[in-house]
């Protein structure tokens, strides 16, 4: 047996091996993408699946790559995606840049692409989609070899699923309100330069709970503090509400988190010589359409602690307080950088509720955070790495805060 053989076979078994250990198709995607981008000469992967109820469109429904491609959708028959759907067969481009046809959306042009395989992917009941394998340009173009390869472990993911298994309910279209381009961000110390950001993009839907995850030093709290005004990017733009918010000067952007933004951190930040109450009071005074302090103080249960100071209160107490606080401002965003890190897991959980009542009243929220398990009830997932996004993952089933354990 040749070693490409013994390749196949080897990589077959880890697929098998790893979808074995799961029940749903959620699971079975995450595991079997991941292992064949380990496995193989793909560096990115999308699982596009069609929504009959959407006008058929195919949507991103898993991906591992540099960028956000949740507002990206295919007409079948259009793009490698769409020809890959219609015609129930794989399609194969071993060099994109001298492909003879249009093959990709515009929105899909900030990823290099060298080689792409897009493979049909179905159960017993129905056709879902299709896998698209990336080869980034920057690393080469695919042999025939490694499209095969692809295309036989995407096949092998599919027999391995759950047959009965569906893809998730019907897609709505939702408003962009703010969208990060190519940012970078570089921090000089004399003749050292770490480049925290590499090059980030992706968009914050209204309404959504949005989780940047990561290990510390990933970048994610640096992204936040730039999308948040209180940074600037050494390159690459960022827009609210289709407004380029990139040039801004210090007294714009103080205007922007203003008028639009609300911080929730690990440390409560709130005054010492004001009750709780007073904490919400000043920050009312600022702006001129302010929730009633006393109504925010209710959203997060805190109404019977409004006169108390902070130091009579238990640091979820406060927590509590700083997000009733942030609230008061009627903020289109609220950005929540680690704010149970210092909790325990109880009163971590009462403040998670707390989130989860202000996304239900439509406020889009985005949270900082290493903690695997809080973005079970968050609506996407980015996960950072070494300074870029490496995955994307849509939640279609978020659950409640009290379900979250670790």
């Amino acid at each position: 047996m040749d070693k490409s053989m013994l390749s196949y076979y080897k990589t077959i078994g880890k697929v098998q091996q790893a979808i074995s250990r799961v029940d749903t198709l959620d699971e079975a995607l995450k595991v079997g993408l991941q292992v064949i981008l380990e496995s193989t000469a793909a560096d990115y992967a999308i699982m596009w699946y069609r929504d009959p109820k959407a006008g058929d469109k195919l949507h991103p429904y898993y991906w591992i790559c540099p960028l956000d491609v949740s507002s990206v959708s295919y007409a079948p028959g259009i793009g490698a995606v769409g020809q890959a759907y219609s015609k129930n067969e794989a399609v194969t481009i071993i060099n994109f840049h001298e492909s003879p046809e249009p093959i990709t959306k515009k929105d899909m042009e900030g990823l290099d692409i060298g080689s792409l395989v897009c493979v049909p992917f179905s159960n017993e009941t129905a056709q879902i989609g299709c896998i698209e394998f990336i080869k980034d340009g920057a690393n080469g173009y695919y042999s025939e070899e490694d499209a095969d390869m692809c295309q036989l472990l995407a096949t092998m993911t599919e027999l391995a699923i759950n047959e009965s298994a569906l893809p998730p309910a019907e897609w709505k279209d939702k408003k962009v309100i703010l969208s990060v381009k190519d940012i970078k961000r570089e921090f000089v110390n004399g003749e050292i330069i770490t480049k925290v950001l590499k090059g980030v993009n992706f968009d914050v839907f209204e309404g959504e709970f949005l989780t940047l995850l990561g290990e510390s030093g990933c970048g994610k709290s640096t992204v936040l503090n730039i999308i948040g005004g209180m940074d600037t990017a050494t390159s690459g733009s960022f827009s609210f509400m289709g407004n380029d918010m990139s040039h801004l000067n210090t007294d714009q952007l103080t205007k922007y988190r203003r008028d639009n933004i609300g911080f929730v951190f690990q440390s409560y930040n709130l005054m010492p010589n004001l009750t709780a109450k007073q904490n919400l009071d000043l920050i009312a005074e600022l702006v001129d359409d302010p929730m009633d302090p006393l109504e925010a103080l209710d959203l997060v249960k805190m109404r019977d602690k409004k006169d108390n100071y902070p130091s009579q209160l238990s640091g979820g107490q406060q927590q509590r307080i700083s997000i009733a606080r942030a609230l008061v401002k009627k903020p289109r965003l609220i950005m929540a950088d680690e704010p149970t890190a210092a909790l325990d897991y109880t009163t971590s959980i009462e403040v998670l509720q707390a989130f989860e009542k202000i996304v239900e009243s439509g406020t889009t929220l985005i949270m900082v955070t290493h903690n695997e398990e809080i973005t079970r009830m968050s609506h996407r997932v980015i996960r950072f790495r070494d300074g870029r996004l490496y995955e994307v993952t849509v939640n279609h089933n978020p659950v409640r805060a009290t379900e979250l354990i670790w």
